[in-house]
């Protein structure tokens, strides 16, 4: 039987340790992209909100809505976060060709730059987290019977 479907079983001191180290080992990685975000000049929001835009399947730019989607926030705060991530020139809103009653959230050049720098260092940090955290998620996922 699969751990993920380990329901009924009793859960053991090793069940624990594996969840924690998970989250300890996201929490490292979230922790180094706060400070990246930071030390590049925009809010660790900012970043996401820059990387949900210009990452978004099929097309390079978003509507307010689907950016709150994205971000898993509100509407009136995706507004908000959009305000200020115009004023410093990071995004722009275009109305849409299609319904002038949607806006599309752009990521300027200048946000691409700052997307840029930050996405070359979250990949480098990738390089050395991501193996652990594939490690992590291949004793969480296989069965606690086989050998490995």
């Amino acid at each position: 039987m699969a751990r993920t479907e380990k329901t009924a079983d009793k859960l053991d001191k090793a069940d624990y340790e594996l969840l924690a180290d998970f989250r300890y080992t996201l929490r490292k990685f979230l922790g180094f992209s706060e400070a990246a975000a930071q030390k590049h000049g925009v809010t660790p929001q900012q970043y996401q909100a820059l990387l949900a835009i210009q990452g978004f399947p099929g097309r390079d730019w978003v509507t307010v809505g689907e950016l709150a989607e994205q971000m898993q926030i509100a509407h009136h705060s995706a507004v908000g976060l959009v305000d200020r991530l115009m004023a410093l020139k990071l995004v722009r809103r275009t109305p849409s060709k299609e319904d002038r009653r949607r806006v599309q959230v752009h990521v300027t050049t200048k946000g691409l730059g700052v997307l840029e720098r930050l996405l070359r260092l979250h990949r480098e940090e990738l390089q050395t987290v991501g193996p652990a955290l594939i490690g992590i998620l291949h004793r969480a996922t296989s069965d606690p019977s086989e050998t490995v």
